[in-house]
């Protein structure tokens, strides 16, 4: 097969990614996002199904500032680009990330000189630009949106310097999609003010509106103006866990942000909110057109992404088998794999635990799996500080599939896996954030984890261990087979108790 026809077979990339659908691992692939305002790498790497940001550079260009007027790519953001790309066609080199996958959006696509650009990029890095039209940009925002929430359904928009891209999603599937010139580098460029540009807008949203047709459901927001309001929200509202990704926001917190940012000091606002100067001065332009969608489409929730584009590509190339795995639990079993001290225990640990969380929803169930085979993946950290490390991984790690609670739950019961309280430690006023009742369900799964985790048997002793809950008589029995009962030490046993009290139960150990 000639180069001409691979590119064709695989788009972007070349080459098949997931040639083997059963493969838990993805191999380092680098890909690069070539938009009308910044130039970004990122290595991907890891679980398969939820990939890893193993390297993720971004470089501020404004490819796309001042093309109203000229009809051509910004000179000086010409100049950047290109060094951006040199860069990172080495960087790929020295990553074992070659060759790299790389496309250009609305910018390079519309400017007259935008081919004549593409062709420049190939003669100095050897990289193949691909051109992606509007349509293909709103599907593989979409497609990244899906990598994250498997079967979610709702309104993707996604926002880049030149324009604003929207896709309907549903069931795994990626439906009407339309793109707009609402990017906030074109509305620079209007004329007549603020009262101008919010003419236009309210013109271009109504026409999408009309045409998407009523969308009650999630809207998805994908693109770093996006994430810098979100962001700001968070600022404003005093939210402690500064996770982007699943982000929730309602219409009043977005016209509350609105308000915040016309009356801010935008320089001290943006370094409160670390955002780059070049981010900031386009958040006034994008909050515009975020009220105007809310009103437009009215969705019941707003979620952030921060998948889109890049991971769309991905997505484009696994096959249904994988796509339909869970992306929480693929990660785990990943970091199992890698760095448990006995791989494969945490299966026979959620079974162990399984009984406490009998008629927990199957939605709280993969939680507790996830927090099994989490359980000694952070071993390597100082004992005293094995259980920070935890929460920081689990509350702040790319685990997709997560909302924020959740995240916060899997920390909880990672702190308490290596730790019986969580008062006085810096987690605390996070810990708040979850309902009562779902902190201690948070702790006694940890503690749990704690008690079973003294009770290490190889595959032929799984049935050496067994814990019965006995809710009515707020009994936890342990059951220990002759094989098994000398694991029973001091340690276990001081640790048994500990779980009781979590329960508010008396305990009882049977052995056979």
């Amino acid at each position: 097969m000639n180069a001409d026809a691979e590119h064709a077979d695989w788009g972007p990339f070349g080459r098949p990614l997931f040639a083997d659908p059963e493969a838990r691992a993805l191999s380092r692939v680098g890909v690069v996002d070539i938009g009308s305002n910044s130039v970004r790498l990122v290595v991907f790497d890891g679980a398969a199904r939820s990939p890893a940001y193993f390297f993720n550079e971004k470089v501020m260009c404004g490819l796309g500032a001042g093309m109203s007027e000229t009809g051509r790519l910004n000179p000086e953001g010409r100049v950047r680009a290109l060094s951006a790309m040199r860069r990172f066609a080495l960087l790929a080199d020295g990553l074992g990330a070659a060759p790299l996958s790389c496309v250009a959006t609305a910018a390079v696509r519309e400017a007259e000189d935008g081919p004549d650009f593409c062709d420049e990029v190939l003669r100095e890095t050897g990289v193949r630009v691909h051109v992606i039209d509007g349509d293909e940009e709103a599907r593989l925002s979409a497609q990244g949106v899906l990598l994250g929430w498997p079967g979610s359904y709702g309104l993707v928009c996604d926002i880049g310097g030149s324009s604003m891209e929207l896709a309907e999603i549903s069931g795994g599937k990626v439906g009407k999609r339309l793109t707009s010139p609402l990017g906030p580098l074109r509305l620079m460029d209007i004329e007549g003010g603020k009262k101008a540009r919010e003419k236009h807008i309210k013109d271009v949203m109504t026409g999408l509106a009309k045409t998407m047709g009523a969308q009650r459901d999630r809207l998805f927001l994908v693109g770093g103006s996006w994430r810098a309001i979100a962001r700001i929200d968070m600022e404003r509202q005093g939210y402690p866990l500064h996770v982007l990704h699943e982000y929730r926001m309602d219409a009043d917190a977005v016209l509350e942000t609105a308000r915040f940012i016309e009356k801010a000091d935008l320089e001290a606002l943006r370094q409160a909110c670390s955002l780059s100067s070049s981010r900031m001065s386009l958040v006034p332009y994008a909050v515009e057109v975020l009220k105007r969608l809310v009103q437009a489409f009215t969705p019941a929730d707003i979620a952030i992404s921060s998948y889109g584009i890049r991971e769309g590509l991905l997505y484009e190339q696994m096959p249904q088998a994988l796509r339909d795995r869970d992306p929480l639990i693929e990660a785990c079993y990943f970091a199992e794999a890698k760095d448990a001290r006995v791989p494969g225990f945490g299966r026979r640990l959620y079974r162990f635990v399984r009984p406490l969380f009998e008629n927990a929803p199957d939605t709280k169930l993969r939680l507790v799996k996830a927090a099994c085979l989490l359980h000694d993946v952070s071993w390597r950290a100082h004992p005293d500080y094995r259980a920070e490390t935890c929460f920081d991984n689990a509350t702040r790690a790319n685990l997709g599939g997560l909302k924020h609670g959740e995240r916060l739950f899997l920390g909880l019961a990672l702190l308490h896996r290596y730790r019986n309280k969580r008062e006085g430690s810096r987690f605390e006023d996070l810990a708040t954030l979850l309902p009562p009742e779902q902190q201690a369900e948070a702790e006694i799964l940890g503690k749990a984890l704690r008690f079973g985790a003294m009770l290490y048997l190889s595959d032929n002793g799984t049935a050496g261990a067994q814990l019965d809950w006995n809710e009515a008589t707020r009994t936890v029995r342990l059951e220990l087979s002759e094989h098994a009962a000398d694991l029973f030490g001091e340690v276990a046993e001081s640790r048994f108790r500990s779980l009781a009290n979590a329960l508010n139960a008396k305990t009882e150990v049977r052995t056979s």
